[in-house]
């Protein structure tokens, strides 16, 4: 693919449901308010439902909610399957495989009308795409720097520290971790302890960790104040800056 270097962020996690379109609609909602023409892109969504006719994304949609953009479901997220897995399982199971034409095509389109552009991932960072392409892959041919989005439970150290490494070792822009969901009322030793000692051990900059929010949800499109008062002090457009 051969795409345009614009502002913005790539938005990756260190697994699945762990917050990614939440953080991702919640960051161009705020950039949105703030008057800037925001573009948002899901390049490939799994586990999509029928719709007038089309597979549907949830998270999709949740994205185009909050873009200034008004661009339709098919050109913000281009390629959709309906199988919950990986796009290298669906593509063979669907029988057609990714098409990174389309998905060049559809950016594009966004490109030329936003002055900032928020890509979210599918899973995490090594998910494959196809037999020789994965998530880092395509997060290289966008050039962003990456937010690595993580759970707050037992496990995240691991996950986060190993996602981060790859993202280094093939000398990705790092943005920095969004611990998403943390309990600010739990016991657990593990989750009280998780966001720093990711940014220590790991030497990673911690954006911002984002306390349970019930009133945030995919599926209905919402964002609740809790998670947007965790997001609106960070300054955006300073991660989304080239780095030298």
């Amino acid at each position: 693919m051969r795409l345009p270097q614009k502002t913005g962020l790539f938005i990756t996690g260190t697994d699945t449901g762990v917050g990614k379109t939440l953080v991702a609609s919640a960051i161009a909602h705020i950039l949105s308010q703030a008057g800037h023409r925001v573009g948002v892109f899901k390049p490939i969504a799994t586990g999509c439902h029928p719709e007038k006719g089309r597979l549907v994304s949830t998270d999709a949609k949740c994205l185009s909610k909050f873009s200034s953009t008004q661009f339709p479901l098919n050109i913000i997220n281009p390629v959709t399957y309906a199988t919950p897995a990986a796009p290298i399982i669906c593509a063979t199971l669907e029988n057609h495989p990714v098409d990174y034409g389309r998905i060049e095509d559809a950016y594009l389109q966004i490109c030329e009308v936003c002055d900032f552009v928020i890509v979210e991932g599918i899973g995490g960072i090594r998910v494959p795409l196809s037999p020789n392409v994965d998530v880092l892959e395509i997060a290289d041919q966008f050039g962003l720097p990456i937010v690595v989005v993580a759970r707050a439970s037992l496990g995240t150290i691991n996950h986060t520290l190993l996602t981060v490494d790859a993202i280094r070792i093939n000398r990705l822009p790092l943005a920095g971790v969004v611990i998403s969901g943390l309990k600010p009322d739990s016991t657990d030793p593990a989750e009280k302890t998780a966001p720093a000692t990711i940014a220590r051990v790991g030497d990673i900059n911690l954006i911002a960790t984002i306390p349970f929010d019930p009133d945030s949800c995919v599926e209905t499109a919402t964002l609740g104040q809790t998670t947007l008062d965790a997001l609106s002090p960070i300054p955006w457009l300073t991660l989304a800056a080239p780095q030298q």
